[in-house]
């Protein structure tokens, strides 16, 4: 039986399942297989906690989970102390752009950057003023300490923060802007809080702005912005926070980019954050990147027609569909299997019968009859997908529920769901549920 579900994320999980999308909230609750994936990103979670980076590419077919699993990661690294951005890439969003792409997909980083107590995006703020908070309560238990002395002793600490990280490319600019935050929260002058969090953001349209309201003679821009990210991630560790994980989905939108160039660019950028990663330039920060197995391995428009990234991401001679080698930069994932998907819907039975306060009604066989109906469609074989079979499964669900004279039998040999089932005969699949071992 599932554990108690809170009702607002029962309500989460069903709605965003049944409109084809990853909830944010509850995964917990029907995370289903992935184990060994799930396992080595947390082994790369610990060595970024240990001072360390991390690269790896979460490769799998649209609707296999892949979002699901980005999604299950990001929440598991905020649990764990981690500051989170994540993003999904689209034709304004890319790493290099000659329109500001770049630009656009750190400010949709930051505006989604997430802790443990702010789990939803927009974050800053409150990273910034526990951070200060942080230093107050510290120098108070330290020293004793009132007024002006009081202060001197807080600016201290905080320049012994932004002076570590003044040796980093751009670090000189990040540390003046740390340090306008501390006296805009000293003085209480909204004002200067909201233009030093619009310089942090990346939202300043030219350095003179910049300059006039803050002294900074420096702005994020497609160039920087991923140099940005690192001392971001610098800063975060010295806030408190373990480190930064970097989530980036949806690489499929530099594989459709038609111009040959502009993708070499992009594959450019890409190469330069697996190299910083490998070569131990990057500290305290991981990226995950989603993709589809033809954006990645397409080797006319893939991340693989970029030869200096194909030489060092393809798979070696040894590694198989069933023998993967999980420590290497993509990780491939499989269809979950019937078995996997018959325990999370049994999981969303359970769910939907908490959230809407009934008994669940549906037996094994009937759980095992609506997969077997799924998996026997026309081309279900290779190309039906969870998202496709979560989202039929709470549809049938939802019908029973309100239509209590119902059955499944009835629904879905009555052509409800328009499933064409190969001709199998109710006798048929009666027969192979027998045989369908859970």
């Amino acid at each position: 039986m599932t554990k108690q579900v809170p009702a607002r994320v029962a309500n989460i999980l069903i709605n965003a399942l049944k409109g084809g999308v990853v909830p944010r909230a509850g995964l917990e609750y029907i995370t289903v297989g992935r184990t060994r994936e799930i396992e080595a990103i947390l082994h790369d979670i610990d060595m970024i906690e240990d001072g360390g980076a991390s690269f790896r590419f979460i490769v799998g077919k649209y609707g296999s989970g892949k979002s699901f699993l980005l999604q299950t990661i990001r929440n598991h690294a905020t649990a764990r102390g981690f500051a989170v951005v994540d993003a999904d890439l689209s034709p304004e969003r890319r790493f290099a752009g000659t329109k500001g792409q770049g630009l656009a997909t750190y400010k949709e980083l930051i505006k989604n950057l997430s802790t443990k107590s702010k789990p939803d995006g927009g974050a800053l703020p409150l990273i910034l003023e526990k951070w200060i908070s942080g230093i107050q309560t510290g120098v108070k238990s330290q020293y004793n300490a009132e007024g002006e002395a009081f202060d001197r002793l807080v600016e201290q600490q905080i320049y012994a923060v932004a002076g570590s990280l003044e040796g980093m490319v751009n670090g000189f600019e990040f540390a003046r802007a740390v340090v306008l935050y501390w006296r805009a929260y000293r003085e209480d002058d909204a004002a200067l809080k909201s233009n030093v969090l619009k310089w942090f953001r990346g939202e300043y349209p030219s350095k003179k702005e910049a300059r006039e309201d803050l002294g900074i003679n420096f702005i994020v821009t497609d160039e920087t912005w991923y140099d940005f990210l690192k001392i971001f991630a610098a800063f975060l560790v010295g806030a408190g926070y373990k480190g930064m994980l970097v989530i980036i989905d949806e690489l499929v939108n530099i594989f459709k980019i038609p111009n040959s160039i502009t993708r070499a660019n992009n594959y450019e950028k890409i190469l330069t954050m697996y190299n910083d990663v490998l070569q131990g330039k990057a500290r305290h920060i991981g990226f995950l990147m989603g993709g589809t197995p033809q954006c990645i391995e397409d080797k006319y428009k893939g991340v693989f027609s970029y030869e200096a990234l194909r030489s060092r991401l393809a798979e070696g001679h040894f590694a198989t569909a069933e023998l993967k080698d999980l420590s290497a930069p993509i990780i491939r994932l499989q269809m979950l299997t019937q078995e996997e998907m018959y325990i999370l819907i049994e999981k969303l039975m359970q769910i939907h019968a908490q959230l809407y306060g009934y008994t669940p009604f549906l037996s094994h066989e009937d759980l095992v009859y609506f997969l077997t109906v799924e998996y026997n469609r026309v081309g279900a074989q290779s190309h039906i997908t969870p998202r496709e079979i979560i989202r039929d499964f709470i549809e049938m669900i939802n019908i029973l529920h309100q239509n209590p004279g119902q059955t499944v039998s009835g629904l879905l040999g009555g052509g409800s769901f328009e499933m064409a089932r190969s001709g199998l005969t109710d006798e048929e699949i009666h027969d192979e549920f027998q045989e369908f071992e859970i």
